[in-house]
């Protein structure tokens, strides 16, 4: 009785406090998402263009960032792009001591930017198995290069990077736990101070990997559904 307590509502209990957690949580996630999926079509546009420096941009974007560590990421962002911002501050203004940049915003630009490399490679990849003869079908039918993006290629794309998409966003839901190390009140952070308060470690970690859970649980089957919107009539046609 003494362990649902800690969980309850209240001043005499921390599911407040895990609850505005869960909501930072969320929307960095949601926020982070979009940020994430416009960086990677573009990157993955420059990945199979024409241009060698586009597709050499890409390569040394998308191998930079998967091959650094996620928590790197987040430090560099945060206090770089800190310092970076301190120091235009101070050259516009010399009067402006310090200017605090926020952990939310840098945690955002973190995820956002792990998600678009890894997203690049997934959409670059369904562009490549996409079936190129629809496209001559669309030239043939005098249809130009934007209609044929559109109504042709578009589409399949979708399709073929849904399911890859799909398991970026699970691990993205999960890595927005390591924006507690850079003191934003996040989920995993509310729980580390709910411990450290009352000792309870057990309680309020296995707490939170139910809450992760069933998150996850919920985004595959919302996954799930979505694909086998996107897959009607594939299996029949073959």
């Amino acid at each position: 009785m003494d362990n649902l307590a800690l969980l309850s509502f209240g001043s005499q209990g921390w599911g407040d406090e895990l609850l505005k957690g869960l909501c930072i949580t969320l929307l960095l996630a949601f926020l982070a998402l979009p940020i994430g999926l416009i960086i990677g079509t573009g990157v993955a546009g420059l990945s199979i263009s024409s241009s060698r420096f586009g597709r050499a941009f890409a390569t040394f974007y998308t191998t930079l960032l998967r091959g650094l560590p996620e928590l790197l990421t987040l430090f560099i962002i945060y206090h770089g792009l800190g310092l970076l911002l301190n120091q235009l501050t101070k050259w516009l203004n010399p009067d402006i001591k310090y200017v605090e940049f926020s952990p939310f915003a840098a945690g955002i630009i973190a995820l956002a930017l792990v998600f678009s490399s890894y997203a690049a490679e997934v959409i670059r990849g369904a562009w490549q198995a996409m079936d190129k003869g629809q496209k001559e079908a669309g030239i043939a039918l005098s249809m130009n290069r934007w209609l044929i993006f559109w109504f042709i290629e578009r589409p399949q794309i979708v399709r073929l990077a849904l399911p890859g998409l799909g398991n970026l966003w699970i691990n993205l839901l999960k890595d927005t736990a390591l924006v507690s190390v850079i003191a934003l009140d996040d989920l995993m952070r509310a729980a580390n101070i709910a411990v450290g308060a009352t000792k309870k470690p057990f309680l309020f970690y296995l707490s939170v990997c139910l809450v992760y859970w069933l998150i996850c649980i919920l985004c595959e089957r919302v996954l799930f559904k979505m694909e086998t919107r996107l897959n009607r009539g594939i299996s029949a046609g073959k």
